[in-house]
């Protein structure tokens, strides 16, 4: 659905993207892009197949890609990119220091970070919500987390606004575009790779109470991470790992405000956020595909494909289809149950979902203490990502009343 409001004189895209989602299924739940020459899953059920089967559909997609020394580097322990049994290895190692108690313990500092950050514009009428909040909030608590100083979070924007701004992509990049894009981000990349060797090399000589520290003495079978796999791991986790809070937090106050009445609602009973927050990840998911690689031949959907086939797993055309969701184009705040796959399915599931959930809730609780209302004067102001890389908004204007 596509509002129109007269805080516009534009097509906002966070509206447009469902409906070209959407229109994907009308090839059928399995289409060959033959512009792309990838093949693009869209209904719930097939793509949750293709990400429960590692075997059949691989997530390592580097012998699909240019080869570039620096993201060898990062990759070597970005088990996002892995396959059993080397994935096992890693997740068992990482699930050992990041343990469903260690994001629970976080839940003061969130609170903390987060008030302290909303004190930053108590006198301000008008703030930018992603540079005041939605930015810094899980990049603070992920470089806390890490033992990384977290007065360098301008640093890691940086690096994050490098690698996730698609500034080089259009928003159907082909093989050339992502040579492209992969040249002109290697020396941040490089950059990057620096950084963290350097501040696990310091962590090995003097461990600390962190999770980087963790993560040298984690062992499995008898084997620990080598320095080089962790700089993939722990870079994931800094800058990867908060761009999903940041895309979730404004995502969730765009669609509240598009959505009259759900603001109030969710102020009014506080314990209706943590459903709220569910159906802006179903609807508005940041990253919205998953690629994978087939490694035999296949039957899928009545299609066969070719092993060494691409093909892309389509999340948010998968969270709007009727035949898991009821009504998949309304936006339902108290929408349960919600089997979204937006955090993925089967053995790559997001180990970092318990933590941006966590996140939101305490983010948009706040603000709704803080504030009497919260609106977006006008969404021409606004600047989005590159749908091609993730789905959110790089500035966020808005106003406030306060009690």
């Amino acid at each position: 659905m596509v509002f129109i409001d007269d805080r516009t004189s534009r097509p906002f895209l966070l509206d447009e993207l469902p409906g070209r989602w959407g229109d994907l299924r009308a090839d059928g739940p399995v289409r060959h892009d033959d512009r792309a020459g990838v093949w693009q899953v869209v209904d719930h059920e097939p793509v949750s197949a293709v990400l429960a089967d590692p075997a059949t559909y691989s997530s390592d997609l580097s012998s699909l890609a240019p080869t570039q020394e620096d993201f060898e580097t990062f990759t070597r322990g970005n088990f996002v990119g892995m396959d059993p049994p080397e994935h096992r290895k890693l997740r068992a190692l990482v699930s050992q220091a990041f343990t469903p108690r260690v994001v629970q313990g976080l839940e003061p500092r969130v609170e903390a970070v987060c008030a302290r950050l909303l004190d930053s514009v108590a006198d301000q009428d008008r703030f930018d919500l992603v540079d005041t909040l939605a930015y810094p909030l899980p990049i603070i608590v992920i470089a806390e987390l890490l033992g990384i100083p977290a007065e360098e979070h301008r640093t890691f924007q940086e690096w994050a606004s490098v690698l996730f701004g698609g500034d080089q992509l259009g928003e159907a990049p082909d093989m050339a575009d992502l040579e492209r894009a992969l040249e002109a981000i290697a020396p941040t990349v490089r950059e990057m790779n620096g950084y963290m060797l350097e501040h696990i090399r310091g962590r090995r000589a003097a461990p600390g109470d962190d999770l980087t520290s963790r993560l040298i003495a984690a062992e499995v079978d008898g084997v620990r991470l080598t320095d080089q796999e962790m700089v993939g791991f722990v870079a994931l986790l800094l800058v990867a790992g908060h761009i999903t809070t940041t895309a979730l937090l404004g995502n969730a106050v765009v669609t509240f405000d598009r959505h009259p009445g759900t603001d109030a609602a969710l102020r009014e009973d506080p314990d209706r956020i943590p459903p709220a927050v569910e159906e802006v990840l179903r609807s508005l998911p940041p990253f919205p595909e998953l690629g994978r690689r087939v490694t035999r031949p296949v039957t899928l959907a009545g299609h066969e494909l070719p092993a060494g086939a691409l093909l892309m797993a389509h999340l948010g055309a998968a969270n709007r289809d009727p035949a898991r969701f009821e009504r998949p184009d309304t936006f339902d705040a108290a929408r349960r149950p919600n089997p979204h796959l937006t955090f993925g399915h089967g053995i790559h599931f997001c180990f970092g979902a318990p933590l941006a959930r966590l996140e939101a809730r305490i983010a948009l609780r706040l603000l709704h203490e803080r504030f009497r209302f919260l609106a977006i004067p006008s969404y021409d102001d606004i600047v989005t990502q590159n749908p091609a890389v993730i789905i959110g908004v790089r500035h966020l204007p808005v106003e406030v009343g306060r009690p």
